[in-house]
């Protein structure tokens, strides 16, 4: 390659990031290293990538234009690299996985069971991990594959794959809560009753605790927490059918129940090896019942 890949990704995570000293946090490297991989590519392109003058990098005309063709031939380097793990010989001794909890148990049971007869000696692990904790979790190679709701940005290194089944989400409250006496729970009666949001770790890291709302890491303790009358939140309706103890009641609020599309994720630095491969392809051809 003419390019150095270090400089390609360098370019692409400065744009996605907004600087070069977030890039390098991102990439785990020297500011100074990033700002020279990016000058060394426009060195050798001939043209500047970045209008410098003022105090973030901006895009120029010809940056713009480059970085379609930049992600292209990173994107075909990954499809590369993906193959030649599936083409050698051998399977990883070890796989990891994060899911949420919103995820179907039968889904998840389904495809253990074919996991299982079609690689009987790999060590396996499932671990239960939420939206950034998911991305954080193969960013540091903690796991291999992870499974989550859609995402409405990733890092660069992170692909995603669609699945063809979604979680469906609805609104739930304790039976004994006077709001299961309204025919029609609008937003407005919602604010007026603390709420049980998911969180996660990245999240907390960085976000104030609003004052009235309760947060936990999982839904199955939101679940926990909604029996125990603290408050209404949005669960899986699966999980409330296998796990409640029908206590609690599905609120008719506008636009829900809603269906929540979820990605397959895994990262291009450590791509799964054949047996994770595998995993990727069933997760992706399972359908929604």
């Amino acid at each position: 390659m003419r390019y150095s890949p270090e400089s390609l990704h360098a370019f692409v995570q400065t744009v996605e990031s907004g600087s070069f000293s977030a890039a390098a946090r991102t990439l785990q490297k020297s500011q100074s290293t990033i700002s020279t991989a990016v000058a060394n590519l426009e060195d050798d392109l001939g043209f500047a990538l970045f209008n410098r003058d003022a105090r973030l990098p901006v895009l120029t005309e010809a940056g713009r234009r480059a970085l379609a063709q930049v992600q292209e031939i990173l994107a075909a380097s990954s499809r590369l690299d993906e193959l030649a793990v599936r083409l050698v010989s051998g399977v990883e001794p070890r796989l990891s996985m994060a899911i949420s909890d919103f995820w179907q148990a039968d889904h998840q049971e389904s495809l253990l069971k074919r996991f299982s007869v079609r690689y009987p000696d790999i060590e396996f692990e499932c671990m239960l991990a939420e939206d950034a904790d998911v991305i954080d979790l193969l960013q540091t190679g903690r796991v291999h594959i992870g499974v989550v709701r859609v995402q409405p940005h990733l890092p660069q290194d992170i692909t995603t794959s669609r699945l063809q089944v979604q979680a469906q989400m609805a609104i739930f409250i304790h039976r004994d809560h006077p709001l299961v006496q309204t025919s029609e729970v609008t937003q407005t009666q919602l604010n007026g009753v603390r709420q049980l949001r998911l969180s996660t770790l990245a999240q907390n890291e960085s976000r104030p605790s609003p004052g009235g709302i309760w947060f936990a890491p999982s839904y199955l303790l939101l679940l926990e927490m909604a029996e125990q009358g603290f408050g209404w939140s949005i669960l899986p309706r699966w999980l409330v059918e296998q796990f409640g103890h029908q206590v609690l009641y599905e609120l008719p609020v506008e636009g829900w129940p809603q269906r929540i599309d979820v990605d397959a994720v895994w990262s291009r630095r450590t791509p799964p090896g054949p047996a994770g491969r595998w995993m990727l392809d069933q997760l992706c051809a399972q359908r929604q019942d």
